[in-house]
């Protein structure tokens, strides 16, 4: 099923979002404010869905938010997991970085105020700040169930479901630090949508992701070829650290970003990054 959280009529809701997309049903839920995550805890806990409740209505008709507008803490974002897009970063800054293959998953985090729908603004904090937008195209995994320490082989068993995030960086930003975070956390540096999938429906290890830049394809990629899979991230992310329902992990980008070209590419104000994930849908930011 695919479950999304919207505006209409002035009022946030939560729901079902049709097989094809077009179709809403909006479900009774009490805090429809903080979007899926509700229904996610209700769920965990052996609960079931609420009844539907209200209009049924055309998805062009409602103002689509981001399912979880405002995530319980920082998500987990995982670097350099794609073996073409490791390779594309070699002759950067990241040049003496080891080889991903040889190490550990790298894990950052953005906070939660990245957070925002899939059609909305991102607003660029300003050449003062940084003049190297990059735009990160990936899939993530929304955690459905509570665990710490989960094998590789019983992660997937936590997996709720999937959705589309854009992870936008100021590269310039996060080099200067020589760590991710900052780069990573500006206001609205995530766009997150338009829904999520629920893993009974899509298997995340495999599937395709795609960007777009003005209508340029520039990323194309499957998930197949992540160096570090699903079950991997989950088993690292959780080693000592409990996760929770609603939690969710980044899992890196393909080749294809504006660092990645000579000279780089960077996104600046007017422009319109899409991304698409094959068996979720599409999300479409303009920059400003």
């Amino acid at each position: 099923m695919r479950l999304a959280s919207w505006r209409w009529g002035g009022t946030d809701h939560v729901g079902l979002i049709s097989p094809d997309g077009r179709e809403a049903t909006p479900l009774a839920c009490r805090d429809a404010a903080a979007g899926v995550l509700p229904l996610i805890l209700s769920l965990a806990e052996g609960g079931a869905l609420p009844a539907p409740s209200g209009t049924r209505l055309p998805v062009s008709a409602i103002a689509l938010r981001a399912p979880l507008p405002r995530p319980r803490r920082n998500l987990f974002c995982v670097g350099r997991n794609y073996r073409a897009h490791a390779a594309e970063l070699a002759g950067t800054v990241f040049r003496d970085s080891p080889p991903q293959e040889d190490a550990w998953p790298i894990v950052f985090t953005k906070v939660p105020e990245t957070v925002i729908g899939p059609f909305d603004t991102v607003r660029l904090p300003g050449r003062a700040i940084t003049e190297q937008i990059d735009y990160e195209s990936e899939l993530a995994v929304v955690i459905g169930r509570a665990g710490r320490d989960i094998s590789k082989a019983r992660a997937m068993d936590h997996v709720f479901g999937y959705t589309v995030v854009n992870d936008v960086t100021a590269r310039d930003v996060q080099t200067r630090h020589q760590q991710w975070d900052l780069g990573k956390s500006f206001d609205t540096f995530c766009p997150m949508g338009p829904w999520i999938v629920t893993a009974d429906e899509l298997d995340g290890r495999d599937t395709r992701v795609r960007g777009w830049a003005n209508g340029e394809l520039r990323q194309d990629g499957s998930t197949q070829d992540m160096i570090f899979d699903i079950p991997t991230l989950i088993e690292t992310c959780s080693r000592g650290i409990t996760l929770l329902p609603g939690d969710v992990i980044a899992t890196g980008t393909p080749s294809g970003v504006g660092m990645g070209f000579k000279p780089p590419r960077w996104l600046k104000a007017g422009d319109v990054f899409k991304v698409e994930i094959d068996g979720i849908g599409a999300i479409e930011n303009r920059f400003a």
